[in-house]
């Protein structure tokens, strides 16, 4: 049985790629490459509490510091590799973010050599458009400033993508990057386990902590429902022409931030913050007194990105975007229910 290598599958999204992969009509070996047998116990209590048949997973460990990666055990037919591992946090350190973001990324590139994949899929993010490609390896000054400009987050998600372009293409690894825009909650639960980003600004929302919408009434945060997002990484490896290709995956009908924030705040039944702080007097206040970390001030802008692409392939397998708004009202449900209060920790 060939086999479908899930780097990152403990994650949000990594545990929604699972559930797709296990429920459809394949005969793939479903591998979860985790960090320890612990992490790999934990995945596979959650995902039968989910009610994911568990029959086809197979979980195996592997170190990520070391020099090469090695799966125990070793599977026999490595079809298609997904990179999903990711640290996601703001705040970090350039070397924190690098090591999983750009190192952990060109390892994961040449265990997919190594082990003669079909495909890898290798998951970016949305924001990679808004800049000039620098190809790599980076020199140190465009690194530095890079990471100083944007913080380590952003940066090295930007470094990682000609990164792992560039060795790919050098190691002959057929490679699909898939740039996804804000992963919220399932379509039809609403259900989500992360915080950040418009998450957190959700639940300020909730806990009437939300003073003031940032950006214009033009920011947009293209959204894609954590399910949506699932399929499409299940179907990329199967169409051969996605090889080589780059797809924007974001629902273009995300309404502008404070429309946004206005419909959550409907569902949630309270008052949406009337005012809007421009960017540039949250870059020039200190974050004490904004609440906004720096980090994430570059995701708020009015940009737009090249969906046409992912769209058209989606289409072509039966796959639509759910509306949006009902999921931003359950995601925004089921976060204001279950997100950990930091005033009581």
């Amino acid at each position: 049985m060939s086999a479908a290598v899930v780097f990152g599958a403990t994650g949000f999204l990594g545990r929604g790629l699972l559930r797709e992969l296990l429920t459809d009509d394949g005969d793939v070996l479903v591998v979860a490459a985790v960090r320890s047998a612990e992490s790999g116990a934990r995945l596979r209590d959650r995902l039968a509490s989910d009610g994911v048949p568990l029959d086809r997973l197979s979980v195996h460990v592997f170190d990520p510091d070391a020099a090469e990666l090695a799966l125990d055990p070793v599977p026999a037919d490595v079809r298609d590799v997904y990179n999903l591992a990711a640290a996601f946090a703001f705040g970090m350190t350039s070397h924190a973010a690098r090591e999983v973001n750009v190192v952990l990324a060109e390892k994961i590139t040449r265990f997919a050599a190594v082990m003669g994949a079909r495909r890898l899929v290798h998951v970016s993010g949305y924001r990679v458009a808004a800049y000039p490609a620098v190809p790599a390896p980076w020199p140190q000054r465009h690194r530095r400033r890079t990471y100083r400009r944007f913080g380590a987050y952003e940066a090295s998600k930007i470094e990682a993508d000609a990164v792992v372009r560039a060795l790919a293409d050098r190691l002959g690894v057929p490679l699909t990057v898939v740039n996804p825009g804000t992963v919220i909650g399932d379509s039809r639960t609403g259900a989500a386990d992360q915080f950040l980003g418009l998450a957190e600004l959700v639940v300020q929302l909730a806990r009437g902590r939300l003073r003031a919408v940032p950006g214009s009434r033009r920011t947009v945060l293209p959204v894609v429902t954590v399910d949506h997002l699932a399929r499409f990484l299940a179907l990329v490896p199967r169409d051969p022409e996605t090889v080589g290709q780059a797809y924007w995956v974001l629902d273009e009908a995300t309404p502008p931030l404070p429309e946004l924030v206005a419909l959550v705040a409907d569902e949630l039944g309270v008052r949406a913050p009337r005012r809007r702080i421009p960017v540039a007097v949250l870059r020039a206040l200190p974050s004490r007194l904004t609440g906004a970390e720096k980090e994430t001030l570059s995701f708020l802008s009015a940009d737009t990105y090249p969906t046409a692409a992912a769209t058209a392939l989606a289409r072509r397998h039966g796959l639509e975007y759910p509306p949006v708004r009902p999921a931003l009202r359950l995601w925004a449900r089921h976060l204001a229910a279950t997100a950990p209060d930091p005033a009581d920790g």
